[in-house]
């Protein structure tokens, strides 16, 4: 203990009696705690990468949102609308809203694929309503709990989802045909339409689940169809179902409405 003590005083007197050796001090130690504070802040930012990813996103999301309310409100402007629907025009402008959620379970290799989300009941998520990824479509709300829902994943044999080639209006029904988890194919496309491999293929707005103009998939090739008044697309998802891992649900304020219109043209029929 005595050597310790004697050590440490003849450093002190050597450190603080003399420049160089106190610059040289300086340095080495400036280096020495450079390095520690790298590793420590390494270690620290590892550990906060989940939740700077769910500030992301919800940053995205919101971006998003703005981007889909704005085409939603450009669209409109450029019908002819009565002067007077001032105060309809604003509300449709804010129509859509997202909700961030996390995916906890997921699978790809079923006929019939689900996977489950850390939002429900509680955070405003309901039956029906449209789920993306930062890519494109990837399904549609099946069951809500309160803190949690089961989503009908596009990769569902069951599921067909209303879409077109982007810069037509001509819409044809997207359907997974089991296999793959990337590829999926477009059915029921009039002969006329004009295509090229490459073209996007994108939601068709003729729904009550998704706006138009949703990202879905790439056309790769035109298979054989079994009618000849139509051909089917081969299509290469935008979403990467394995890596599925955050997700926005889409919640439309006039979906209610639509809903209940629908349901009252079919008990008149």
């Amino acid at each position: 203990m005595l050597f310790i003590v004697l050590v440490l005083i003849s450093c002190t007197l050597l450190f603080t009696g003399n420049t160089y050796q106190e610059s040289v001090y300086l340095t080495s130690a400036n280096r020495v705690s450079s390095s520690i504070y790298g590793v420590s802040q390494g270690v620290t930012g590892y550990f906060n990468l989940r939740s700077i990813n769910e500030d992301l996103q919800r940053r995205n999301a919101l971006l998003e949102n703005e981007v889909l309310n704005l085409k939603n409100a450009i669209g409109n402007l450029n019908t002819l609308v009565p002067m007077d629907s001032a105060e309809a025009q604003r509300l449709q402008a804010h129509r859509y809203d997202f909700v961030s959620a996390s995916v906890i379970n997921n699978s790809v290799n079923r006929p019939r694929n689900y996977f489950t989300v850390n939002r429900g009941s509680d955070d405003g998520v309901r039956p029906g309503m449209g789920v993306v990824s930062q890519n494109g479509i990837v399904g549609i709300v099946n069951v809500t709990g309160r803190h949690t829902a089961r989503i009908i994943s596009l990769l569902n044999v069951t599921q067909i989802f209303s879409v077109k080639v982007k810069g037509t209006n001509s819409v044809g029904s997207l359907i997974w045909k089991e296999g793959n988890p990337s590829i999926a194919f477009v059915t029921e496309m009039p002969r006329h339409v004009k295509y090229h491999v490459g073209d996007t293929i994108v939601t068709s707005g003729y729904s009550n689940t998704f706006p138009e103009g949703i990202p879905v998939g790439i056309v790769m090739a035109q298979v054989r169809a079994s009618d000849d008044n139509f051909f089917t697309l081969k299509v290469k998802l935008a979403s990467d179902f394995n890596e599925l891992s955050t997700v926005r649900i889409i919640r439309d304020m006039y979906k209610s409405e639509l809903d209940s219109l629908n349901q009252f043209d079919s008990k008149e029929e």
